[in-house]
């Protein structure tokens, strides 16, 4: 194996022992031609999946494999991957087989032209339970970056080596690598490819996308607690003006004011945009509090290659 192979492929695996090989043979299929090593980032699987690498690695040295302590989550198993990939162009996609090894060519081809080729998913086979919060998570990206792009969740993406280095004291931390790389003035351009239900099914719940839809705005949006505040004054103030108004124009005519009816809708209209600013908060605290304390994004068990 060159010590500098033209293109680095970083899978994340997690309990992806039935799909390793046919990702491996797959994968390799498609990179005929190129210097290539393939970085496997197995994220604290339970089954066989690091038996399976470390049997791939035993016949191919271009297979590497890191095998995290335990499960620490998609992100920082990515950051492991990504900054042991050496290659000029880094492919990212995830060991689920939702999407296709064959389309790699052409993130390659789209990369020669950018720093950034942007997977787009076509033919999503997704619930409804996940596509809407994708639609409004993305939504939030495009807004928050200035990137017009379509798909900033999809993880499978090719980038320029240089494009990635700057930003590893970030990425893990951020749930969002390609906003990162494209927030930074990376030029990008997207390409459409395939997408399959996960050979495991889905590890995003609707709570967990709600969940990450905190984290782009804690992340992405600056002081969005300061914009919500003044949102959530003007709209208050001018609620209990119109209400009041109507209220002493209710009494003089009719003598008569429905007042429990609007007071519990304004309560519940307060309280629930008070929970959602707890929550936000709740996202600000845990960072400062992994930034204080210091802890690893991750802890590697076992390295081959």
């Amino acid at each position: 194996m060159p010590a500098d192979p033209d293109v680095s492929v970083v899978v994340t695996v997690l309990n992806e022992a039935a799909s390793v090989d046919e990702l491996y043979r797959r994968t390799t299929a498609a990179l005929t031609g190129e210097s290539y090593e393939l970085v496997f980032v197995d994220d604290g699987s339970t089954d066989g999946t690091f038996a399976a690498l470390t049997r791939l690695h035993a016949q191919d040295p271009r297979v590497r494999a890191v095998r995290l302590k335990r499960n620490f989550g998609q992100h920082p198993a990515m950051h492991a991957g990504l900054s042991r990939a050496r290659g000029g162009a880094i492919v990212t996609m995830d060991g689920d087989l939702q999407n296709g090894p064959e389309d790699i060519p052409r993130l390659l081809a789209a990369l020669a032209r950018v720093d950034v080729a942007s997977g787009r998913r076509v033919g999503r086979s997704d619930p409804v339970g996940r596509k809407v919060p994708s639609r409004v998570i993305n939504g939030l990206l495009r807004r928050f970056t200035g990137v017009p792009i379509s798909d900033f969740g999809c993880a499978f993406n090719a980038y320029r080596r240089d494009a990635i280095v700057p930003l590893l004291g970030s990425i893990g931390k951020q749930k969002f690598t390609k906003a990162l790389v494209l927030r930074s003035g990376a030029t990008v351009e997207e390409v459409d490819v395939a997408h399959a239900p996960a050979a495991g099914g889905s590890r995003y719940s609707p709570l967990r996308l709600v969940r990450l839809a905190l984290h782009v705005v804690a992340g992405f949006w600056p002081q969005p607690v300061q914009w919500i505040g003044v949102s959530l004054g003007l709209v208050c103030t001018a609620a209990a003006l119109g209400l009041g108004g109507y209220g002493i124009y209710f009494w003089v005519e009719r003598g008569n004011f429905p007042g429990p009816l609007f007071a519990g809708t304004g309560i519940v209209f307060v309280l629930g945009m008070e929970g959602f600013i707890l929550a936000l908060i709740g996202e600000y605290l845990g960072r400062i509090q992994r930034d204080v304390e210091g802890m690893p994004l991750y802890a590697v068990a076992e390295e081959l290659g």
